[in-house]
């Protein structure tokens, strides 16, 4: 069961990813990659504050080796 409402100023997994246009799983791997921190809630309901969703956003992401490239459009 998600959050009816989030702390001021946080967002849940699913609010966040929707707020930032990429899926669940990519919040979820940028926070395994120490891309972006968790500012609480519980091990299976996190929340995540807006200014570090947006800077996770602006954030030059770390590749992995044999990881394909991303062609600019």
């Amino acid at each position: 069961m998600e959050y009816l409402s989030p702390p001021r100023g946080t967002l849940t997994t699913s609010l966040a990813a929707l707020a930032a246009g990429v899926q669940p799983a990519t919040i979820r791997d940028w926070v395994r990659r120490g891309i972006l921190t968790r500012c609480g809630g519980t091990p299976k309901r996190p929340v995540y504050r807006i200014e570090d969703i947006e800077a996770a956003l602006r954030a030059a992401k770390p590749s992995r080796p044999g990881q394909r490239a991303v062609k600019a459009a």
